[in-house]
């Protein structure tokens, strides 16, 4: 799994690449706790290029989401499609976590 970020505006979009599973979801977690440490108010989660997740790769997001919530701070989950929604859909967590079809609309969501 491979992380990378870039910034527009206020907001960062982390995008991941690969496989989210026991072996590496625990890196987005370390980046999004270092990027929270920082200051970070606002993020976006690219799942564009993520085409398998296991249960730990869902904990994570999880972790993330509900960490970033108590904050009060702002998160979206963007280009969720094939296994990897039908593994959120399974565990029924579409209404949990904040997603959005792409980061143009995820975007707009954050600015509200």
């Amino acid at each position: 799994m491979e992380l990378k970020i870039r910034k527009n505006g206020n907001v960062y979009i982390i995008d991941v690449n690969g496989e989210m599973d026991l072996y590496n979801s625990y890196k987005l977690k370390e980046l999004v706790m270092k990027m929270l440490e920082k200051n970070v108010q606002s993020f976006i989660i690219n799942l564009d290029d993520v085409d398998y997740i296991d249960s730990s790769g869902i904990g994570a997001l999880i972790y993330i989401c509900s960490t970033i919530k108590k904050m009060n701070l702002k998160l979206a989950i963007t280009n969720i499609h094939g296994s990897v929604k039908k593994v959120i859909e399974l565990t029924k967590l579409m209404g949990y976590f904040p997603i959005a079809n792409s980061i143009e609309e995820a975007l707009l969501q954050l600015e509200e």
